[in-house]
């Protein structure tokens, strides 16, 4: 029994379609006959949804009791004795409820497949694991339910459901997506349009490298070598000259013209001679492709021409870039150049643009050296000119006039100098060998024995010998040196890249091993790293497929220290590249101390602003410390007065005096202490499952009778959160609302459920805050305006939000629709609570 196929809808946000598109997809295969069911879709009380469901079978839903309370999920085992041809699972990455037979949801699609029964699903971009960190810095939302991205990456057709922001803000203003009392503070805060762009964008990117990874594999699987011009990728072929900068723009210029072309500019060491490189004209147009949305790639190969034809089939790239040849005009007697080269055997698949410049036709700073490596071609030709030459230049003299046994030697040792520049020492000793003998037999007297009747001829012939061993031994010699000559160059040309990301101040790992792979030819990189000698490997880094786990696994390793290794997978390389590996390991362990300086600098930098923070605390509550440690020395020097005689009105007004400024003392302390408490470090939370119900009301002992109105429902989830520390927050935040709040216009503090958090939202109606200004307020020591009524020194929101930041929540400062300010406490529920079914847009996976 096969394994059963997956279908994923992928969209950008809530309320695009995806489930509705799932439903149609579900209604079109039943109408083909195929055998299909509803597995678990989740409507959410939208009418258009609802009503796709009718006509599909839909399998019963497992009931699972926890905590007092019922909930469905998906019951694998009667969708697998129904055994039907293909099943509709919604919500990829939803956690099941506890008891349930797997804790994810998309552990339950894999047995499903397992199977044999294809499954249709559907999953929104921001809940990609990989994508956490980005989707929050967009959203300010970190997205809890979460799948891995390799679970989606193995489907078998991703299909994008796709949506214009302004058309989705329009579905949602129209009650499609969310109840009417929901839609206001859906579109203030995560449907906002730049949000939805924003995420547009990354499912739109997502989706077209999983297109191009698709493509890739299916021109691997079918050997595809034909460049398929589904994206325009030009390739810029850089020699270090001058010219190269003008390439890089025209280039980009090519690149601007079409949608979604991709600039690629690479430069080709050549491993067979010296070359003209500027390393410092290199590193220029390196930072120029960088700086033009380009990337740019140094490889070695033994060709130039054909290495970057090869390197242009291998992106599949649709264009080539290059200049007009600097070679002078008699310079082309040598052959045609790289540029008409790649032109003729580029084919019709991959066009070539060979660009003119101002050092067209100047020559070259320096001569190329000719080959030192002579290639499998060119060694044939020295042994046929070796081997075969003698035998046709006997024929020849044969038949032509006699020009004397001289002439005939020279004649042979000419042969044999050629034998030499193509092939080397062993042709030529072979053409030295052949030559002598066919002297001898045919033209040294007496001719066609092999004897010597003159003593001068016996010399001639020794001569020639000689001269023809020593000229092969030069050429052979010459050609050596000339290739470790090259060796050495190609090495510092990489040494003087892996240098100049030095000076650069280059952090990326990624780059760095990337830079590896493509320089050495390999499949994958990975660094390793072990924290003693019998703990096993991690990989810290890697790039490329087939990465290994261990060094031993590795075709190639390099050990840096004790505890760190480079693992390379591909070929083994050669004992005289190991050299420059060990400089790229090197690098790749400073680049690796560097990222973790980076994060202690960080540290100590927060301890220096804590700190800074400690040294103001004492300039800014010198006043507000006096003033009710004065009003209660003056009440109290009153009342112990012996010559004013105070009526019990005056006592009692005196003595509350005294206890407000107790009071006020006592807020004032508790704060100073909790701050300092935050930036030392030390504040512990004692996490357990609480109820909001119970909390928020001992957080609004100390307002006023009447400020403040409660819409906090009972059957919200437990939180997991510190008792002490949630009243504290709740009450400093009530405080800071009712001070700002205008008179008759009571505070509202409401929680609602979304999806594995609890939001406590404290609206108030008063002057509200610039958008500016929303993040400013929580810092210590600040009020927002003159704080007209005089209370405090800035720090109930700085202390609210790190004991939330704390306990692992969330403090957020919105504008309330007609005016005011709404502060917005984003708490987890407790560890094991199943999450409710999203209301609100934060973590909804519809």
């Amino acid at each position: 029994m096969g394994r059963g196929k997956l279908r994923i809808y992928l969209g950008a946000a809530p309320g695009v379609g995806k489930t509705y598109a799932m439903l149609s997809e579900g209604h079109r295969r039943v109408e083909r006959g195929t055998d299909c069911v509803v597995a678990f879709v989740e409507h959410h009380g939208r009418p258009r949804t609802e009503v796709m469901l009718h006509g599909l079978e839909q399998v019963p839903r497992r009931t699972i009791a926890y905590r007092d309370t019922t909930f469905t999920e998906t019951d694998v085992d009667a969708v697998l004795a129904r055994k039907p041809a293909v099943a509709l699972v919604d919500e990829l990455p939803h956690t099941n409820v506890p008891g349930s037979r797997n804790s994810k949801r998309w552990q339950d699609i894999e047995e499903l497949l397992a199977a044999g029964i294809d499954v249709v699903s559907t999953v929104n971009i921001q809940h990609l694991e990989s994508l956490g960190d980005v989707v929050e810095s967009i959203t300010g939302v970190r997205q809890k339910e979460t799948v891995p991205d390799e679970v989606v990456r193995r489907a078998d057709q991703i299909e994008l459901v796709d949506m214009s922001p302004q058309a989705l803000r329009r579905r949602m203003a129209h009650g499609n997506i969310y109840k009417p009392d929901k839609v206001d503070a859906a579109l203030s805060n995560y449907f906002r349009p730049g949000n939805l762009t924003a995420l547009r964008e990354l499912a739109l990117l997502w989706t077209a490298d999983r297109v191009d990874e698709y493509l890739q594999e299916y021109r691997t699987e079918h050997r595809v070598s034909k460049i398929w011009g589904s994206r325009e990728r030009i390739v810029v072929g850089l020699t270090g000259g001058p010219e190269g900068r003008t390439l890089i723009r025209r280039a980009a210029r090519l690149a601007e013209k079409g949608a979604g072309g991709e600039v690629l500019a690479v430069y080709i060491a050549r491993s067979d001679g010296l070359t003209a490189a500027s390393p410092k004209e290199l590193a220029v147009q390196r930072t120029l492709v960088e700086d033009l949305g380009g990337t740019f790639h140094h490889v070695i190969g033994d060709d130039v021409s054909s290495g970057l034809l090869e390197f242009a089939r291998g992106v599949n790239a649709t264009q080539i870039v290059l200049g007009v040849s600097r070679r002078r005009s008699w310079q082309y007697v040598f052959g045609p150049g790289v540029s008409a080269t790649v032109a003729r055997e580029s084919g019709p698949d991959l066009d070539v643009h060979i660009v003119t410049h101002d050092e067209a036709a100047k020559g070259r700073g320096l001569p190329v050296a000719r080959g030192a490596r002579l290639g499998r071609s060119r060694t044939l030709w020295g042994w046929f000119t070796g081997l075969v030459g003698p035998t046709l230049l006997t024929l020849l003299l044969g038949v032509a006039p006699d020009v004397g046994l001289a002439n005939d030697v020279l004649l042979f040792l000419t042969l044999t100098v050629a034998a030499a520049l193509l092939g080397g020492l062993e042709p030529a000793l072979a053409s030295a060998a052949v030559g002598s003998v066919l002297l001898n037999y045919y033209f040294t007297p007496p001719v066609h024995e092999l004897t010597i009747s003159d003593p001068k001829n016996m010399v001639a012939l020794v001569i020639f010998v000689g001269v023809a061993i020593s000229v092969a031994s030069v050429v052979d010699l010459a050609a050596r040196r000339t290739h470790q000559a090259a060796r050495l160059r190609a090495e510092a040309e990489t040494l003087s890249f892996l240098a100049g990301s030095v000076l650069r101040g280059e952090t990326s790992l990624q780059s760095l091993l990337e830079r590896v792979r493509e320089t050495f030819v390999m499949d994958s990189v990975a660094l390793l790293e072990r924290r003693e000698e019998s703990a096993p490997w991690s990989c810290v880094a890697g790039v490329g497929t087939r990465r290994t786990g261990r060094p031993e696994d590795a075709d190639v390793d390099m050990p840096v220290g004790d505890h760190l290794a480079l693992a390379l997978t591909g070929r083994v390389l050669p004992a005289e590249d190991r050299r420059v590996l060990g400089a790229f390991a090197a690098q790749a362990a400073v680049v690796l101390d560097r990222q973790r300086l980076v994060g202690q600098a960080e540290e100590a930098r927060k301890l220096a602003e804590g700190n800074k923070i400690r040294t103001s605390l004492l300039a800014a509550v010198s006043h507000d410390l006096r003033t009710p440690l004065a009003g209660i020395k003056a009440a109290v020097t009153s009342l112990r007065a012996d010559d004013v005689e105070w009526s019990e009105e005056d006592r009692a007004e005196l003595l509350a005096g005294i206890e407000d400024g107790a009071d006020r003392l006592d807020h004032l302390v508790g704060n100073l202490l909790d701050v300092s408490r935050l930036e030392t470090g030390t504040v512990t939370p004692v996490i357990r499952e609480t109820d909001v119900d119970e909390v928020v009301p001992m957080a609004l002992v100390g307002v006023v009778e009447g400020s403040v109105e409660l819409d906090i429902p009972e059957t919200l989830p437990m939180v997991a959160v510190d008792r002490g520390l949630l009243e504290r927050a709740v009450a400093n935040i009530v405080e800071n609302a009712v001070t700002y709040s205008p008179e008759g216009e009571p505070v509202l503090v409401a929680a609602s459920a979304i999806a594995d958090r609890v939001e406590l939202r404290v609206v108030d109606r008063g002057p509200g805050v610039p958008d500016e200004a929303k993040d400013r307020i929580f810092g210590a020591f600040q009020r927002y305006g003159d704080a007209p009524r005089g209370a405090g020194v800035g720090l109930g929101l700085a202390v609210a939000r790190g004991f939330v930041e704390a306990m692992g929540g969330t403090v957020s400062a919105e504008d309330t629709p007609g005016g005011g300010l709404t502060m917005v406490l984003s708490l987890r529920t407790a560890e094991g609570m199943p999450p409710s079914r999203a209301e609100f847009p934060a973590a909804t996976t519809t």
